[in-house]
């Protein structure tokens, strides 16, 4: 008597039907910023993105992420080609260059590999750049890491970075989030950093998530 009502039971929810697909679709490209190195996957400020959008009532996917730690501009691109990843996304963000500043590579093979990555990043909303933002570089000379190192000479080249890009960003008329200055807020603040002492916590990626939010939010509404 009990195997009847089970397997009616079974018939009926097998005809149910699928949880809808998200209005929007969102991909995330970076390196450890964006993968969230030492962080809980809820922590990364994309997944974070996301869920804030939605509390506006946007309904957007939770991002697919082509990001690992150490990537510089060239192996990102490096990386996206070989990830065969041929989708078209509602949205695409970008956050990258921290690893060409830390290996000490040029300004300008920093200027030519961005501007490709922007071009990647615009083929992947369907040549739409106004569904493109850029991230700039987060300071992590502010991070306990840094102690001991030349954190005006960091700080320095991370803007002669940040400039690089925002120029860029507005040749190629995309939007451009500046986060840069609440991590060199967070100096001092251990719950701002990483268990591993370099890279940002949940908490401070949250900030950056409040300062995309706005952009995000009218790239994809307008």
């Amino acid at each position: 008597m009990v195997a009847i009502p089970v397997l009616i039971f079974l018939l009926m929810t097998s005809f149910l039907p699928t949880a809808p697909k998200a209005n929007y679709t969102f991909l995330s490209l970076g390196d450890s910023y964006t993968i969230g190195e030492s962080v809980a996957e809820q922590d990364r400020w994309s997944v974070q993105l996301a869920g804030m959008l939605r509390k506006e009532g946007i309904d957007v996917a939770s991002p697919a992420i082509i990001a690992k730690t150490g990537w510089t501009t060239a192996e990102l691109q490096e990386a996206v080609k070989v990830s065969g990843n041929r989708n078209t996304y509602s949205l695409v963000s970008l956050l990258v260059g921290v690893n060409n500043q830390y290996r000490g590579q040029s300004q300008e093979r920093y200027r030519t590999e961005f501007r490709e990555l922007l071009q990647t990043a615009v083929q992947y909303t369907g040549g739409k750049s106004a569904r493109v933002f850029v991230l700039s570089i987060p300071d992590w000379g502010a991070s306990p890491f840094a102690a001991g190192r030349d954190r005006n000479k960091i700080a320095r080249e991370i803007d002669q970075f940040n400039t690089i890009a925002k120029e860029e960003c507005q040749k190629a008329a995309i939007a451009y989030v500046d986060i840069t200055p609440p991590t060199r807020s967070a100096t001092g603040d251990e719950s701002q950093f990483a268990s591993d002492g370099l890279h940002y916590s949940g908490k401070q990626m949250k900030l950056w998530a409040e300062r995309a939010l706005p952009v995000a939010k009218k790239l994809l509404t307008d």
